[in-house]
């Protein structure tokens, strides 16, 4: 718990730190990828909230676990959160999260191998 605490109080304390670096090196031009972070946040969220029922009704329809389906949507959601919240170490995160691979819950069963399909005709 105590750890949680000082990695809250820290999280602000890193972002400002991040954008004091950001800002020597870019001036004034700062505020341009922080802007352009907060649109693809925005239009994160945005376009999640349009495909989440989809998401979870073709999860549903296929048989697979709904569950699987709400942590994909919560990811991008969480993404996008992350990427409208001003700062450099909140951006890297969602980066993150958008591009690491996640294995799926469901995974697909294991083709059976062993029959090859097709037609033959016996030469005598």
């Amino acid at each position: 718990m105590i750890l949680f605490l000082l990695a809250l109080l820290a999280f602000p304390l890193l972002e400002i730190w991040g954008l004091a670096q950001l800002g020597q090196a870019l001036g004034w031009w700062t505020l341009a990828p922080l802007a352009l972070s907060a649109l693809a946040g925005w239009a994160l969220i945005r376009g999640e909230r349009r495909l989440f029922a989809s998401r979870l009704e073709r999860a549903r329809a296929r048989g697979d676990m709904l569950f699987s389906a709400l942590l994909d949507s919560g990811r991008q959601f969480l993404a996008g959160a992350l990427l409208l919240f001003p700062g450099v170490v909140s951006d890297v995160l969602a980066l993150l999260l958008l591009l690491l691979p996640w294995k799926s819950l469901n995974p697909e069963p294991p083709r059976d191998e062993g029959v090859i399909e097709g037609e033959y005709r016996r030469l005598d």
